[in-house]
């Protein structure tokens, strides 16, 4: 498929050149004079790649640039900056605003070539990369989330049918029995369905600069209240509360208060999920040079480097192995909510030898 240019560049001399050249190579060119007009082409035909000028009138390359990478579907298309100034600042304010590459004027025929050829087929990369990535996720997904939707969903089902058939001949315990079932389905249901949303909404964070803005600047003032609170929830619902183990130096770490509660509880569940009854899941949180450190440790399978590497939504190893229920997706949901946030999330495990999971935050 033939790729489309868009050169931006008020000299009529050079952006005739530029375009003949790409004509003539198999590219399909388009040419604006002016950084509006570069806007207003880019808008629509949406070109695989983008030649502009940094020194224009009204609107220059910079302005173009950033009104460009507003919208998230610009944020992969390789935009290169042509310039006549090759002073150091100006190549990093560039960098900064997201520019992929330069081109120093004056440049030669194989410069400009060898540049976008580059440039093409890396963005080729990163799309069959994002493609492959989609395609296993489509994959997990269809293996895991009719398993993980109908286990509860057979719960309840089975509850109230008993229930509605067998009403009269059933003594109290009985009900109150099935009705713990029917609710404790409810809950698991509940969750899986929060998760998948919140997973999904996590996915379009990043393409949204003001909200994730606001997200970075949020504070939570006492981490060991916020931490405490949720492993206590994540063991109650593992029915362990006595198997948690806490260590907590408070302080302050720069995330929203209910996305630390979520980083929390998924860890800690996953921890519980997969360590036997009756072995300790420690949790422990302190200060070390200047952030915030989040731990929690299992004693139970641990798991290869193999299956580290990749950890991702909808991931559950060894499942023909191992009765754990689960989608996969807290660890995922942890991961990526650390990422938002500017942290780091490690996995140290071992086959047979527990797993720790370690979380650095800015303080």
């Amino acid at each position: 498929m033939t790729k489309r240019i868009l050169v931006i560049e008020d000299e009529k001399a050079i952006r005739e050149a530029i375009l003949d050249m790409l004509e003539a190579e198999g590219f399909q060119a388009i040419g604006a004079d002016n950084g509006r007009a570069g806007v207003r082409l880019a808008q629509e035909h949406f070109p695989d790649l983008i030649l502009c000028d940094i020194m224009m009138p009204d609107l220059d390359g910079y302005g173009v640039l950033a009104e460009l990478r507003r919208d998230p579907i610009w944020v992969t298309i390789p935009f290169i900056f042509l310039t006549a100034r090759a002073e150091r600042f100006d190549m990093r304010l560039g960098m900064e605003l997201g520019a992929d590459d330069y081109l120093t004027k004056p440049f030669t025929r194989e410069e400009v070539l060898r540049t976008i050829n580059v440039r093409l087929a890396k963005h080729t990369t990163v799309i069959r990369r994002f493609e492959q990535q989609m395609d296993a996720l489509r994959g997990n997904i269809a293996l895991s989330l009719p398993h993980e939707l109908r286990t509860p969903l057979s719960g309840i089902l089975t509850g109230t049918e008993i229930l509605s058939s067998s009403l009269d001949t059933l003594d109290r315990k009985d009900i109150e029995d099935i009705v713990g079932i029917i609710r404790q389905s409810a809950e698991r249901l509940n969750r899986l369905i929060a998760n998948y949303l919140m997973y999904a909404e996590l996915e379009f964070v990043d393409r949204d600069p003001a909200l994730l803005q606001s997200m970075q600047t949020d504070l939570v003032l006492s981490t060991r209240r916020v931490i405490t609170a949720a492993a206590a929830l994540a063991a109650q619902r593992a029915k362990r509360p006595k198997d948690l183990v806490e260590a907590h130096q408070d302080a302050t770490a720069r995330i929203m208060e209910g996305h630390l509660a979520k980083i929390v509880e998924e860890l800690v569940d996953n921890a519980f999920k997969y360590s036997p009854p009756g072995t300790p899941v420690r949790v422990a949180s302190q200060m070390d040079s200047g952030e915030f450190r989040l731990s929690v440790s299992d004693g139970g399978r641990g798991m290869t480097s193999e299956q580290i590497a990749s950890v991702g939504a909808y991931m559950q190893f060894d499942r023909k192995l191992h009765e754990q229920q689960g989608s996969g997706l807290g660890l995922a949901i942890a991961r990526r909510l650390v990422h938002l946030y500017q942290g780091s999330l490690v996995i140290q495990s071992q086959p047979g030898q527990g797993t720790t999971v370690l979380v650095t935050l800015p303080a």
